[in-house]
């Protein structure tokens, strides 16, 4: 016993002063990031309100402008240039070089950019909300949910694990390569394209570059037309990060644009993440063959949420609310399916309309407001369609939320909260991923049929089934053939950020977030090295040395079976005939092998 002491007082003593080491704040310094012309005065007109600058004196050869507008109240906010090829090739060029520079940049560094984000997004929390609120229509909590509270974990993750799991990977050598050492090394690839949707627009900008940037590559990030105001803002936030580690001028680059620009994108770097629609997916596949780079697709979905009859139903259905209407339903991984048990349908859609009804749409910034606006413009005519081709065929509209004060220009761009009842997989809105704040409700028998029903869809990104046995919503979620899954919760796996995230079927392939995230902005590279250098080196046994012995398929006959046959007698005999075919090779080549 009084051997163990010594040990025990030592690793008591290593674990206070861990803990006391935590509780020393990190030396992160502040940055200092322009939003003077970000903030609603309310003087905003096409003619005095832009925050375009042309970057770095560089002369713009477009005329063509990306013009954008507060979705809530269709106030003019600026304008952006649409990229010509030209250009993107250009902004693609100067990230390759700080892109070859920073890939010899230590962690620490790194890990340095990470926290200077990190204390910056904690201190300005209000400002980045506020900034997604006017370009996207979201209200702040919203916002909050899905901009900051996602790339905060992201970022935790990777300043926690991020670099572990960059660092060489030993692994197995098997049997014939046991004097060997094997490692998987990852390397930068270089500069990662990223084509971002609009619904997230600080989070989508992050997301791709935290993974980029942590992993030594350079990115460039095409925002959409719908959100540039807001992606060009969030510039500034990663342009002050970088310089306050010192790292090489241009290392990211935001460009806005149209699809010529994102074209342009595509056939310059050397991996693209595209976050849209499978239409446009389909194309970035095509454009990336012709340079035959990796891409990851984000493709959106048409998510079931499932609820077995044996779950508390008010707790569930406040669940199931949030997730039909966060951000007014413009989610890609937002609940477009409810499927819920026959016993408990009518209580449940009782629970879920009396939510409903007390939810209030408006200008997400005039007000306390509990759902902001639809972004894209004209979408609400398509919600709409989707909810009157329900009720043609049989549906009911059960609850319908109100509006707030809405200005003259912006009432097309809101939609009011809507549950319908008695659907079924006829109706588009079972079909097609809506986008929108509609929760179609429809019931199920049995906990094969839900499964049936859940995999009848052209998408497969992620599910969430409810039930009060932990095991039967466990085997429920295993058949659902999607790529994340949710057991008693809802979209708690993006939280997770050492999962990866991503889906199948027309819901795209390729995995962002996690590890698997991480190590796709990498080139694997795989490595085999001497173990006992150089004492034991791999030489080539005479038998099969050129020229070669006419018992050399003997003795590679023997060699196989010393090394994976079933039967360790067999494996013994047939290496003492291995090394007496050695013993008795003459190294000079057979009459025969001659003739």
């Amino acid at each position: 016993m009084a051997f163990w002491w010594p040990i025990i007082v030592l690793a008591f003593a290593y674990a206070i002063c861990r803990f006391l080491l935590m509780l020393i704040p990190p030396n992160v310094p502040s940055i200092d990031v322009d939003a003077s012309d970000v903030l609603d005065d309310g003087n905003q007109t096409q003619e005095n309100s832009f925050i375009y600058i042309p970057p770095r004196g560089r002369p713009q050869q477009s005329d063509r402008k990306v013009q954008c507008y507060e979705p809530a109240t269709m106030k003019y906010l600026g304008f952006f240039p649409a990229l010509t090829p030209a250009e993107v090739e250009e902004r693609v060029a100067q990230a390759r070089k700080a892109q070859k520079i920073w890939a010899k940049s230590s962690f620490k560094q790194r890990r340095q950019f990470l926290r200077i984000l990190l204390k910056y997004i904690i201190e300005h929390q209000e400002l980045i909300c506020e900034v997604s609120s006017r370009d996207t229509g979201k209200t702040m909590v919203d916002a909050s949910l899905g901009e900051i509270m996602t790339t905060c974990e992201k970022i935790t993750w990777l300043l926690s694990e991020g670099e572990k799991w960059l660092r060489p990977e030993y692994r197995s050598s098997g049997r014939s390569m046991l004097h060997k050492k094997s490692k998987v090394e990852f390397h930068p690839l270089g500069v990662i394209g990223a084509i971002v949707s609009w619904n997230y627009p600080f989070h989508n900008i992050f997301n791709p570059m935290l993974a980029a940037v942590f992993s030594g590559n350079g990115v460039v990030i095409k925002v959409s037309e719908h959100a540039s105001w807001s992606g060009c803002f969030y510039f500034r936030i990663i342009q002050a990060a970088l310089a306050a580690v010192g790292a090489p001028e241009n290392l990211v680059e935001v460009i806005t644009g149209f699809a010529e620009t994102g074209e342009a994108l595509v056939s310059s770097v050397d991996k693209i993440i595209f976050v849209g629609s499978p239409g446009v997916g389909k194309m970035i596949m095509e454009n990336a063959a012709e340079t035959l780079i990796p891409v990851t697709l984000e493709l959106g979905g048409k998510d079931a949420f499932i609820v077995c009859e044996d779950v508390d139903i008010p707790h569930v259905a406040q669940v199931a609310v949030r997730a039909a209407l966060q951000s007014s339903g413009q989610n890609c991984a937002g609940a477009e399916r409810f499927y819920v048990h026959r016993d408990i349908y009518n209580s449940f859609v009782n629970q879920v309309t009396k939510i409903v009804k007390s939810v209030s749409a408006g200008p997400p910034l005039a007000a306390r407001y509990d759902m902001g606006a639809i972004c894209l413009q004209e979408h609400s005519d398509k919600l709409q369609h989707l909810v009157d081709d329900a009720v043609d065929k049989g549906a009911e509209i059960v609850a319908r939320g109100s509006f707030g004060h809405l200005s003259e220009g912006a009432v097309d761009q809101f939609f009011p909260p809507t549950v319908l009842k008695n659907v079924n997989h006829t109706m588009k809105l079972m079909q097609e991923e809506t986008f929108g704040p509609i929760m179609p409700i429809m019931k199920f028998e049995s906990d094969e049929e839900v499964v049936k029903l859940a995999n009848d869809s052209r998408y497969g990104l992620g599910c969430a089934v409810f039930s009060g046995s932990q095991r039967r919503a466990k085997e429920i979620a295993s058949q659902i053939h999607c790529g994340v899954a949710a057991v008693n919760d809802f979209a708690s796996t993006y939280m997770c950020q050492s999962l990866p995230f991503g889906g199948t079927k027309d819901s795209g392939f390729g995995r962002f977030a996690g590890v698997e995230g991480l190590r796709a902005c990498c080139l694997v590279k795989s490595v085999v090295e001497d173990r006992w250098w150089p004492y034991i080196k791999t030489k080539i046994p005479k038998p099969i040395q050129y020229p070669v012995a006419e018992n050399g398929f003997e003795f590679q006959e023997s060699l196989v079976e010393a090394l994976y046959g079933l039967n360790i007698w067999d494996r013994l005999r047939a290496l003492v005939n291995a090394l007496k075919i050695i013993s008795e090779q003459n190294p000079v080549a057979t009459s025969k092998k001659n003739d």
